[in-house]
């Protein structure tokens, strides 16, 4: 499923103008993100939660030539899923 038919879903199940959805989608995006990149957690009860996690500075290799190369420490988001999340896909 990709966002436009997220979006259809949202606006069958809701009542709501694809165009209404869309912004709805949007808006929970959008907060989701800002939240999460200015350190705080999102979470979500039974779906999951957001947050950002520091990734270490490590040595990786280049595919090609094989060559060593440094890998700076980073600030990567993670989402983990919720139990309820967790067994619904668990069932199919």
């Amino acid at each position: 499923m990709n966002k436009t038919e997220l979006i259809e879903q949202i606006a069958t199940r809701t009542n709501l103008t694809k165009a209404d959805a869309g912004r709805a989608l949007n808006a929970v995006l959008d907060t989701i993100v800002e939240s999460v990149a200015n350190g705080d957690d999102v979470s979500l009860p039974g779906f999951g939660s957001f947050k950002s996690a520091q990734r270490a500075a490590r040595e990786g290799k280049n595919p090609k030539t094989g060559e060593k190369l440094s890998i700076a420490a980073t600030t990567v988001p993670k989402f983990s899923a919720g139990a309820t999340f967790k067994s619904a896909v668990a069932k199919n």
